[in-house]
């Protein structure tokens, strides 16, 4: 059974659907270049105009992940961050008035070491809103959403191109939002996407209630526009990341570093515009 109590997340969606408007959603990797500066490019996406962002949990094997993210999350691991680094900086952005809705991004492995009775406990002190793990498959879900819904916490469903008939399954018993892969492989900027994905958007569309958002490979604002005429949603991952990663030598200094946020939060309301 569905959590009856509406969280952040659905409250953010159900404001943009009433507005018209679709949800910009950054991804950033937790600790790169430091769990500091992570707190204040937090501060720089909401005042750039972001919705909600994704917070990745960096991760030394990571499936889904792309170079760009695979370099981000090397920078990160230098400085040992966890879970529990990263629920330290959302605590943090939260008191430095950050009020954007966090949806965690993590793989399984971490989650299962901490054990999930304490990691959703974490989850729930930090006011965490969603929970995406990509390597978490549908059919062994029963017992991280059970949780998730006790926690009031929103495990969101990743579906591709390639689910097929699984699409519906998986739909069944999604929380949140849908997050529709737009290409075949890992996370990266592209110039082109899997050739039927407005198709496979409208599929998706037709079969749920839920908000439609889409991710993996989206980084200019045409193709923001392009896909905000038919999504809920937009996930802009590498793109930030890569921004990120040219603005380190400026984050860094403490004389230039609100230059390299300026940078940081200018390109992202370049894409929200």
């Amino acid at each position: 059974m569905k959590a009856a109590a509406l969280n952040s997340l659905d409250v953010t969606f159900e404001r943009l659907r009433a507005e018209g408007k679709t949800a910009l959603m950054p991804f950033i990797t937790v600790g790169d270049p430091d769990p500091a500066t992570t707190v204040d490019i937090l501060v720089a996406l909401q005042e750039a105009g972001a919705d909600i962002v994704e917070l990745g949990v960096p991760y030394s094997d990571p499936l889904a992940d792309g170079p760009v993210i695979q370099r981000a999350s090397e920078r990160a691991l230098v400085h040992h961050i966890t879970i529990d680094t990263c629920l330290d900086a959302a605590r943090k952005a939260k008191q430095r008035g950050v009020t954007m809705p966090f949806v965690l991004f993590t793989y399984y492995n971490p989650a299962l070491q901490i054990g999930l009775e304490r990691f959703f406990a974490m989850l729930q002190e930090a006011e965490i809103s969603g929970l995406i793990i990509p390597d978490l498959p549908f059919e062994e879900s029963g017992e991280v959403l059970a949780m998730a819904d006790a926690a009031n916490i929103r495990l969101v469903p990743l579906v591709a191109p390639t689910s097929n008939d699984r699409i519906a399954r998986i739909m069944s018993s999604a929380r949140g939002f849908i997050y529709c892969v737009s290409s075949l492989g890992v996370t990266g900027e592209r110039t082109s996407f899997y050739e039927g994905v407005e198709q496979f958007i409208n599929t998706v569309k037709s079969e749920t209630e839920l908000p439609v958002a889409i991710g993996f490979g989206i980084s200019s604002r045409e193709q923001v526009r392009r896909f905000s005429e038919i999504c809920d949603g937009v996930v802009i991952g590498s793109a930030i990341v890569r921004k990120i990663e040219e603005s380190i030598p400026l984050l860094q200094n403490p004389a230039t570093k609100s230059q390299g946020l300026l940078q940081i939060r200018d390109f992202v309301a370049q894409l929200k515009s």
